[in-house]
């Protein structure tokens, strides 16, 4: 179980992967994240989130949608080949606003759909929610 604290059920602080091409976004991002407790790492690209996601244990994937390498879409798909959804929720947080983005979103294995400018308490609720979904299926 997770709280607003950013601790999960073991006593482990939660491991969240950002992935964000736009510097200003990703470093405010992860400061709203660790100031709720989780550590965060932050990659710009698909291809280096994929690796560090292979490589290191992660909770949940804060995911942009327009990298420069590959599309979010992808990489989701590729996350959901690599782990479960209930275990590795995938939060898309994009400027694409319209529901056919949303939809697209959900089919390719997200568990939530954010737009942004996305709220701190918006963005910091949803990962508390993902989060704790994700630790009861794993208990």
């Amino acid at each position: 179980m997770t709280g607003t604290s950013g601790y999960m059920s073991d006593g482990s602080r939660a491991r969240i992967l950002v992935v964000e091409d736009e510097e200003a976004l990703a470093r405010l991002v992860k400061g709203h994240l660790e100031r709720a407790g989780h550590d965060v790492h932050v990659e710009n690209a698909g291809k280096p989130a994929l690796a560090f996601a292979t490589e290191h244990r992660t909770d949940l994937v804060v995911l942009d949608l327009m990298l420069p390498d590959m599309s979010g879409y992808d990489v989701c798909v590729e996350l959901r080949r690599l782990y479960h959804p209930w275990i590795l929720p995938v939060v898309m947080l994009t400027a694409l606003n319209q529901p056919k983005h949303q939809l697209l979103g959900f089919s390719h294995g997200a568990e939530a759909y954010l737009t942004k400018p996305v709220q701190t308490i918006e963005l910091l609720g949803t990962v508390a929610v993902m989060l704790q979904r994700a630790s009861e299926r794993r208990a």
